[in-house]
């Protein structure tokens, strides 16, 4: 097989993000030409995947009430966030930080959903002033001081009440919510308790129920488990004369990274709402909040080889990117497809890709075939969701530029962080 041959099949993207006449396009677009304009680390993102990736849950849910909120903390930036509100998208959020942003997009504040286990006073302040669409609770105290808040301002704040169902989704362990050991959401037994509760509190209106089980879920039995206990609590609930109008059953649906092959979204969506159907439940109105299977697999970063390192028992290839910018390795040992941008057609050797930081964790790939020479362009594939997002200035690193592709149009959408930029906040 070719250096271009392999390098092709190692790229989830396919046909949006592929080679033309030996050079990596993104759509229309030659990466290096992006990576010469704006320069490197560099991310990139395909407009056509990330609408492919939509229109596969719009079609899962076609004659449906339904509401896809797409999960911002995957990647928050505006142009993406736009992308989506734009074609239909509500937003899940779990900051007053991301509410901000979420209305800086353009969102109809009744398409909100506002997730996350530490909710402030502050918090759920604005968001009740900037009016959305409901608060995903995941405690009882928080439940008591969202009612306080609430009728203070003299609102009845929209609630759902996440329920942790003890269902494990067979994913890494910090990734993992829906579990007894995590800290997520109300115990299922817990449950039919707290409802009762939040239905008495003057400042709350309970209007459904939510659960999100994990994230990168590569397998459909995990799912129909969750839906199994979700439903059979609606059941109960409404017996004790609860009405609830949604149900919430979160993300959480993997992508290929390394040949992992998840269900496709309109299948998944076939399977679960045909249980829906059979408990008699399909004409409810549903709500689910997808991250990463939206925007994953529509990013790349752009990487230059900066030197070659050969060793006795490890050749380093130390590239311009780093953990500051591309954390999933450092923090869950993940993997990134890492291509060229330019395949060599000459013998690849063995390489652990590693960035410039300084901390042994700071590597990209291990163990990587790759035929490079310092000064190539590479890409790191799937680095859509929780890179950009998560990433940060440490060792005073900037933050990278991101440009958003939509055919043969390139637009960059944000400027490459100085040091100028970072230090603005600072004084001696």
């Amino acid at each position: 097989m070719s250096s271009l041959e392999q390098a092709r099949t190692d790229l989830p993207a396919r046909p949006f993000i592929d080679y033309r006449d030996g050079q990596l396009m993104v759509e229309g677009v030659s990466a290096a030409e992006l990576a010469r304009a704006h320069g490197t680390p560099l991310f990139v993102y395909s407009q056509a995947v990330m609408l492919d990736a939509l229109a596969a849950y719009q079609r899962g849910f076609a004659g449906r009430q339904a509401l896809i909120c797409y999960a911002m903390k995957a990647n928050s930036t505006l142009a993406v966030l736009r992308t989506f509100v734009q074609a239909g998208c509500g937003l899940d959020i779990v900051s007053a930080g991301e509410l901000e942003r979420a209305l800086c997009a353009g969102v109809d504040p009744a398409k909100v959903i506002f997730s996350g286990v530490g909710k402030t006073r502050a918090e759920m302040r604005r968001a009740l002033e900037a009016g959305i669409g409901c608060f995903n609770v995941e405690s009882l105290p928080e439940l008591d001081v969202l009612s306080e808040v609430a009728a203070g301002m003299g609102l009845r704040a929209p609630v759902s009440l996440r329920v942790n169902p003890d269902v494990d989704a067979k994913t890494h362990p910090y990734i993992s919510t829906g579990l007894k050991g995590n800290k997520f959401g109300i115990a299922h037994t817990d449950a039919l308790a707290a409802y009762r509760h939040a239905a008495a509190l003057p400042g709350l209106k309970v209007t459904g129920i939510d659960c999100h089980i994990g994230s990168q879920i590569t397998e459909t039995s995990p799912y129909l488990d969750a839906m199994d206990r979700v439903l059979d609590l609606v059941d109960a609930i409404e017996a004790a004369g609860i009405q609830l109008e949604h149900i919430d059953f979160g993300g959480g649906l993997g992508i290929n990274y390394h040949g992992e092959t998840p269900p496709a979204a309109d299948a998944l969506w076939q399977l679960l709402l045909a249980k829906l159907d059979e408990r008699g439940y399909g004409q409810r109105k549903l709500v689910i909040e997808p991250g990463r299977s939206l925007i994953g697999n529509a990013g790349i970063c752009l990487t230059e080889a900066v030197f070659l390192k050969p060793g006795e028992q490890k050749n380093f290839l130390i590239v311009d990117a780093a953990m500051n910018d591309l954390p999933r390795p450092a923090m869950y040992e993940a993997y990134h497809a890492i291509v060229p941008v330019q395949p060599r057609e000459v013998k690849a050797q063995t390489w652990d890709v590693v960035g410039p930081v300084c901390e042994s964790g700071d590597w990209l790939g291990r163990d990587r075939q790759l035929a490079v020479q310092a000064g190539d362009l590479l890409a790191v594939c799937s680095a859509g969701a929780y890179c950009m997002s998560m990433s940060s200035n440490y060792n005073s690193r900037g933050r990278a530029a991101e440009v958003l592709v939509d055919g043969d149009q390139a637009r960059l959408v944000r400027t490459r962080e100085s040091v100028e930029d970072q230090l603005r906040l600072e004084s001696l």
